[in-house]
């Protein structure tokens, strides 16, 4: 996951830097428009794009937090994911754990090359502290990305090293003592690159051509296992992760005809939406928002119950609509098994009461 990030921010950058080369030499030329194409960047644009953190640090900003300070954002938005000391593995894998002194001194994790050890911590495979510093930056917590400061972030980062023994309890990272983080990493030799990945330059390996014409406006799928195969190492819908869309298929009931595409001159009528009474955004963008859809569908189970699941659940109780709005806002687990809720303290009422009544309508 971490090469492929890098990768992606390397092609960011490289679009970027080609951006602001086109845009000043179309601007020094005193182009301001092309005929089908649009107009030049500007430098504001093109900075909101390059946000990565390199490995050399270049693109980290001035900031600091203190291993104590890390602690308390993680109790309040990352704990209820992730575990308070980074150990948990029911939403995600863990954060900390199996990496040694040991490891610190040679820079590869010896656990990584152990087919007996559970499970593969981040702290396990982190080559690169930016790495950590740009992810935590641009995707947590999970469920209101991009919401912690600068100086958060680094605390938040603090705390994640500290759990693995990194930098002890006092420790203060900053965007100077980062660098002397990155020669503690228990894997910081652990990296390897594949030049024909890295190269911008580099041919690329596919030509992509037209390959299907004349196409049937009615299809049909079938399942491409065998009969003789189907089960033959148990039910693939039991062995995929609970996270994400993907679902393996129930491989111990026969196959079934599926339609996957409608006439092109039929057009499904759009989804049922809770509208707010001002007018505003309808339950199901809210859900988008808030990045509830993340968790919950309407029909079937992701991270925590379906819509439909909720309604039938509390159909018919008195005061199911304060009830929820409660849990909403404050989080937890327990009442749909062990996966954990993250509080929501940021939605507004209005737009709590509009989520919390289109989950009791089955999400319609």
């Amino acid at each position: 996951m971490f090469m492929f990030t890098k990768l992606c921010r390397h092609v960011v950058v490289a679009v970027a830097s080609l951006a602001t080369a086109y845009s000043a030499g179309a601007i020094a030329a005193g182009q301001t428009s092309y005929a089908g194409i649009g107009r030049a960047s500007t430098a504001a644009e093109i900075k909101a794009w390059d946000i990565d953190v390199r490995p050399d640090f270049t693109g980290l900003p001035p900031g600091s937090g203190t291993v104590a300070n890390g602690q308390k954002i993680w109790d309040a938005k990352c704990e209820s994911c992730h575990g308070t000391f980074g150990e948990s593995n029911a939403v995600f894998t863990p954060i900390a754990g199996g990496v040694s002194a040991s490891d610190m001194g040679k820079g590869r994790t010896a656990t990584l090359a152990r087919p007996d050890f559970p499970q593969r911590s981040t702290l396990m495979k982190l080559a690169q502290v930016s790495t950590l510093w740009d992810y935590i930056n641009r995707a947590m917590p999970w469920n209101a990305p991009k919401s912690l400061s600068v100086d958060e972030v680094y605390a938040v980062t603090a705390y994640v090293l500290h759990l693995g023994d990194i930098v002890p309890a006092d420790f203060v990272l900053s965007e100077q003592t980062i660098r002397d983080v990155q020669s503690r990493l228990p894997n910081r030799d652990g990296m390897q690159l594949y030049a024909s990945l890295w190269d911008v330059r580099g041919k690329g390996d596919v030509k992509n051509v037209r390959c299907m014409q004349n196409c049937p406006q009615q299809m049909t799928q079938l399942s491409a296992i065998p009969d003789f195969a189907r089960n033959q190492h148990g039910n693939l819908a039991e062995q995929n992760r609970f996270i994400g869309p993907v679902r393996g298929t129930d491989t111990t009931k026969p196959p079934r005809l599926l339609p996957v595409a409608m006439p092109a001159t039929t057009v499904a009528p759009p989804p049922a939406v809770v509208r707010l009474a001002s007018g505003g955004p309808s339950a199901r963008e809210l859900a988008q928002k808030y990045t509830c859809s993340a968790c919950h569908q309407s029909d079937r189970k992701l991270v925590g119950p379906s819509y439909a699941e909720i309604a039938a659940k509390y159909q018919g109780k008195e005061a199911a609509e304060a009830l929820l709005m409660a849990k909403v806002r404050s989080g937890g687990s327990g009442v749909w098994g062990s996966n954990v809720m993250p509080p929501n303290a940021g939605i507004s009422d209005e737009d709590l009461r509009a989520l919390v009544r289109w989950s009791l309508s089955g999400g319609n």
